[in-house]
């Protein structure tokens, strides 16, 4: 979900308490008075406005509207199990649900995988209409992409508009009806029908044939059989629209019919069952539908009229202008209020995925509002299972929750923990705690920990209602058992801060800053540096924030990121053009990534070629795993291109980083037409290497950076290719040509390039060499892990323990070390604490390579139960392994 879900705090002294005015004079535009004072006297205004308690103030974890299974692998196991049995009617809520498990696990990528799946397993015209528009609203902001993919010739259209009147069959009830010959009646061939003072003439036995009832009324017993003028103005019918009625009784199909005229014989076909009338007027009206306002108009008549295709095409204009179309009162309306009847008309099977999506939408809109709180009571209506209930139910008890609706958000909990989510403990706690029973909160948490594998979350939730040793210990095991909760990390620094252990509190937040680059853990080291008056690491902070989010708010949201940087900016010394490129190279070749940032937010305030800036940005920005944020600045480097061939590049770079390789390629080319340019050589060689299966393209990419460097470019870049460069030569078996380049790149402080020599020591047989080398770069760099990981190849097995250990402190969410440490406790023959160390990181991470290698532990241990289970959990994650579907194969193959 993109927007900050809120927690309900316990305590509303705890809200008053943040309460700076400097910061909220700042807000007001009142920068001036400050910033007119001399350095000194602004120092003592930060220390009088801002005490370390109301700066360091972190906010209690949220409750997140997530489906959080205790144990998720078993629960993608038992989806993946469904997907292969159940009917294809079932499969697009199934995928549903896998997204749902992924979006608690934080898995963006693997929840647009699942989204894609439902969306091409849909077995009805509206959940492909949901789906696809699901996956839009996903990828808001990436339009340029596509126009991209449209210039180079490739359509990209993949969830664009569907079809609506080609998904509905025409129906076959609508064929012309059997005349009924009455003996003895003598009937004129033609028809007279009065409508006020005109009369229109009719076929009478083509217009008989529209439907049974008109077919009764003239061949039958009925006295209009006999009558040559049948009175029809008390029919809602006029004169116009029986012309048109009675050209489709001719010629089966409806010519140019005005829309105010077809609603009026769509009402007349639906009175006298007239089904190939009505299903013309049907199509016809639904590709009339063009805009929001038709939309509205219509589906209201589709509604009342049972019209399918027209509600369908309505409902498609609203999907496709989410989240716009949520702002405007007439389709909320539509949507709050319709019944089952006008559900089955409006969404056929897909009620639940409709309001899924829906919810999720008003939820990043406002969480607390009555548009979001109207969504999720329907979706609670429309869940047909536990599964689904339990997921309703919590997303409705965590808005109660926040609207401090305590009663309505207890029986939500418990009706979500009831359905078997126990993550809803959580809310029942802080609803304890609320009301003042903060040991019963503290016996819930407990009792769940004592019955269940515990979680990092449990542990987290639990330490809110404990204090002093008891919280600390709770806080450290849930940093032990989940790593990526931000929470314990935050408390512990800002307890050690309030001790006055700045070295200590500064370590802690450091801790998860150096694998994870979360906007909260930055702004409270933002304000550490504040209350410590280091002025200039604090502006490095608060640049780095607004990179990543140009308009976050800090201080619980009450003070925009950049109104503080302003008030920093007057402590600070204003750097020059050129101090900047001195800072930026020694952050660069610190491996400083956070600093490189920050200075490069500092350049782009200046006259400096800003194409080249955000570009720069942007490859920080991947490195720091922020890919969205990354390509944000790409496409900013795009419009500030500077020329025709530097933007070809950026346009290049945008296409590869989005899967696109051979349009990459091929912008990259039309650059090298225009210009013979650093970037454009070096984009194409990038890309080449990854789009070529070919070992002979080597020599292709090793001339193409060659001629790369032959351009002008700094040293950054230089550095970065010299590097690739090297790499290849390895790859070829150049060793000595290899270590040149490495060496090369060193003398300009490429820093990484150790990595390369030390690759090239090792192929050498000189492992103490690699050892050195790698032991250089970790000592360089301020970002070390990989470093510690790489090393850990070059050194006996304690050695290696060691530094893999010390990976692992360092960041968590590497892999590798817990996949080492579970193969030499498996070669040990210790196959329990083998699995162990491999369930200690799947508990947080859906890693395939994790769940593999766990699947092969217990088929080796002959658990072929746990094996096929984690086998589809990992099938989940990647559908397409081919190594997992051989195992899965396997396994599945001794399932008793």
């Amino acid at each position: 979900m993109r927007t900050f879900f809120p927690s309900e705090s316990c305590k509303e002294s705890q809200l008053n308490a943040l309460n700076p005015q400097s910061w909220l004079q700042v807000e007001r535009g009142k920068v001036s008075k400050l910033s007119s004072n001399s350095n000194s006297n602004s120092s003592s205004s930060f220390r009088s406005y801002s005490s370390i308690e109301s700066l360091i103030k972190v906010p209690e974890p949220p409750i997140l509207p997530f489906y959080k299974p205790v144990d998720y692998v078993e629960v993608l196991a038992q989806i993946h199990e469904e997907l292969e049995l159940c009917p294809p009617q079932e499969q697009s809520n199934l995928y549903l649900l896998q997204f749902q498990v992924f979006r608690g696990l934080g898995e963006v990528k693997l929840m647009r995988r699942s989204l894609r799946a439902a969306w091409q397993k849909a077995n009805s015209v509206h959940e492909k209409l949901v789906f696809a528009a699901w996956l839009k609203y996903e990828k808001q902001g990436e339009d340029h992409i596509s126009d991209l993919l449209s210039s180079c010739g490739k359509c990209a259209q993949e969830f664009g508009p569907v079809d609506v009147l080609a998904q509905f069959p025409v129906d076959g009830e609508a064929s012309t009806h059997q005349t009924i010959s009455m003996g003895g009646n003598k009937m004129s061939r033609n028809v007279s029908f009065k409508i006020e003072d005109e009369k229109i003439v009719c076929d009478r036995q083509k217009i008989s044939s529209l439907s049974a009832p008109f077919d009764a009324m003239l061949n039958g017993c009925f006295s209009e059989s006999l009558s040559e003028d049948i009175d029809l103005s008390k029919n809602n019918i006029s004169a116009s629209g029986m012309k048109e009625i009675n050209e489709f009784s001719k010629t089966g199909s409806l010519g140019e019919v005005p829309p105010h005229l077809l609603l009026e014989i769509l009402a007349f076909a639906n009175k006298f069952c007239c089904e190939k009338l009505k299903d013309a007027c049907d199509r016809k009206l639904a590709s009339l539908v063009s805009s929001r306002d038709d939309a509205v108009e219509l589906m209201d008549y589709a509604l009342e009229e049972n019209c399918r295709v027209l509600a369908a095409s309505c409902l498609q204009v609203f999907l496709e202008d989410l989240p716009n179309c949520l702002n405007d009162d007439r389709v909320v309306e539509l949507f709050k209020h319709a019944d089952r009847e006008q559900r089955s008309i409006m969404v056929g099977p897909g009620s639940f995925s409709l309001y899924c999506l829906l919810s999720e939408v008003a939820m990043n809109i406002d969480p607390q509002s009555d548009k979001t709180a109207c969504f999720l009571e329907r979706l609670v209506e429309f869940s047909e299972n536990d599964r689904q209930r339990l997921l309703a139910s919590h997303q409705l008890g965590c808005l109660r929750l926040l609207r401090k609706e305590y009663d309505e958000a207890k029986r939500l909990f418990e009706e979500a923990l009831t359905a078997g989510h126990i993550y809803s403990v959580a809310g029942l706690a802080r609803l304890d705690y609320i009301k003042g029973h903060k040991v019963w909160s503290y016996e819930k948490l407990s009792s769940v920990i004592n019955s269940v594998i515990p979680l990092g979350w449990m542990y987290q939730e639990r330490s809110l209602y404990c204090e002093d040793d008891k919280k600390w210990e709770d806080l450290e095991k849930a940093s032990e058992l989940d790593p990526t909760l931000t929470y314990p990390y935050m408390y512990r620094a800002a307890t050690l801060m309030r001790k006055n252990n700045s070295q200590a509190a500064l370590a802690e937040i450091n801790r998860v800053l150096g694998f994870k680059l979360a906007l909260d853990c930055l702004e409270l080291r933002f304000c550490f540096y504040l209350t410590l008056e280091d002025y200039k690491s604090a502006i490095c902070d608060v640049q780095a924030i607004l990179t990543l989010c140009p308009d976050y708010r800090m201080l619980e949201g009450r003070v925009a990121a950049s109104q503080l940087r302003t008030l920093v900016r007057e402590h600070v010394e204003n750097w020059t053009a050129a101090d900047c490129w001195l800072q930026l190279y020694d952050r660069w070749s610190s491996v400083d990534d956070i600093g490189s940032l920050s200075v490069i937010y500092q350049m782009l305030e200046s006259d400096e070629a800003k194409g080249v800036l955000y570009f720069r940005q942007s490859l920080l920005l991947l490195r720091l795993n922020c890919p969205e944020a990354a390509m944000r600045s790409l496409q900013l480097a795009r419009q500030h291109a500077s020329s025709e061939h530097e933007k070809l590049v950026y346009e290049g770079w945008i296409l590869y980083d989005t899967g696109h390789c051979e349009e990459g390629l091929r912008k990259a080319e039309e650059s090298i037409k225009i210009e013979r340019s650093f970037e454009a050589f070096f984009l194409k060689a990038y890309a080449l290497a990854d789009s070529s299966q070919d070992p002979s393209c080597s020599s292709t990419v090793v001339s193409l950076l060659e001629d790369a460097l032959k351009c002008r470019s700094d040293r950054l870049r230089k550095g970065q290719a010299l590097n690739n460069l090297g790499s290849v030569y390895v790859d070829c078996g150049k060793l000595e040509l290899a270590a040149d380049c490495y060496i090369n790149a060193l003398k300009i402080r490429h820093t990484r390039a150790h990595q390369g020599l030390a690759r090239v020591h090792f192929l050498k047989n000189d492992k103490a060499g690699a050892y050195e080398e790698m032991t250089k770069l970790i000592e360089k760099a301020r970002n070390n892990a990989s470093a510690y990981e790489k090393r850990s190849e070059y050194c006996d097995r304690e050695l290696t323990k060691t530094d893999l250990e010390m990976v692992t402190r360092l960041d968590p969410l590497r892999v590798y070390p817990y996949r080492y440490r579970a193969a030499v406790l498996m070669d040990s023959h210790k196959e329990k604490e083998a699995i162990a160390e491999l369930s200690k990181a799947i508990a947080f991470k859906a890693d395939l390579h994790l769940l593999h290698l766990r699947a092969a532990f217990h088929e080796h241990t002959g658990n072929v139960m746990g094996a096929l289970r984690d086998c589809r959990a990992a099938l989940s994650v990647d559908p397409n392994h081919q190594e997992m579907l051989e195992l899965h194969s396997r396994v599945n193959s001794h399932e008793p």
